[in-house]
């Protein structure tokens, strides 16, 4: 029977187009008057505070006094508009196979959640695209205070859908230990290798897309805790 997924989003429904992200940020610095590949730099640097701290503007003052700079209040502006112009392109360039499993799946029953380590930007696009319609529920680090793989995020989602977390399947590629984080809480595991493959990371089960993934959903029902090693459709 249907029960309750819950998703990460950057290389697991969409590409994290990482390369593309650096020359924004790139041209931010331009903007803001600081060296373009030192703020690529500080911006990697300060992922994990990006991810539970700061608003896309804080995050450009911030940085850019780091390196030495104080911009002006339009300058700060004008480069925070351009993160959020391009989490904003991210969210709506889903493949259409990712929108058809996630229809397919809702169609079917299941109940989606989303959990991201994602900074402010993200959770302030995230509404206006067209991912956001197809979730019951989605949980951004960067309003949580918490990142995966620390318990509370998982938790936060799963109590937004009315389940407990062990009562819930996760999907991801598996960044930032989010498959062993997920496990630890009780929940289901599948990894994705759509976008990237960590097989290094997770030895449980696997799907090349998520096309297959209600396939291997409807031969292992949600709630039954961690799913056994060995399984794959990829």
């Amino acid at each position: 029977m249907p029960g309750t997924i819950l998703f990460d989003l950057f290389h697991t429904l969409l590409d994290g187009a990482d390369a593309q992200r650096d020359r924004v940020v790139a041209r931010m610095g331009e903007i803001v008057g600081v060296d373009p590949s030192a703020l690529v730099r500080a911006y990697h640097d300060s992922w994990p505070e990006r991810l539970v701290r700061w608003s896309a503007e804080e995050t450009v003052r911030v940085l850019a006094g780091r390196l030495g700079v104080a911009p002006s209040a339009k300058q700060v502006a004008r480069a925070a508009a351009l993160r959020l112009e391009l989490a904003s392109w991210l969210l709506n360039s889903a493949p259409s196979s990712t929108l058809v499993a996630l229809d397919g799946l809702r169609a079917a029953g299941w109940r989606l959640g989303l959990v991201s380590n994602a900074t402010a930007e993200v959770a302030e696009a995230w509404p206006g695209s067209g991912l956001s319609r197809r979730f019951d529920a989605a949980v951004f680090s960067c309003e949580a205070g918490v990142a995966k793989p620390e318990p509370g995020i998982y938790r936060a989602a799963a109590a937004a859908l009315g389940v407990a977390p062990s009562g819930c399947v996760f999907v991801g590629d598996g960044a930032d230990g989010e498959l062993a984080g997920a496990a630890a809480v009780g929940a289901a595991v599948v990894r994705t290798a759509e976008f990237v493959d960590r097989s290094r990371v997770w030895a449980g089960p696997v799907v090349g897309s998520l096309a297959e993934l209600s396939q291997l959903l409807g031969e292992v029902p949600a709630g039954r805790g961690v799913l056994q090693p060995g399984a794959s459709t990829a």
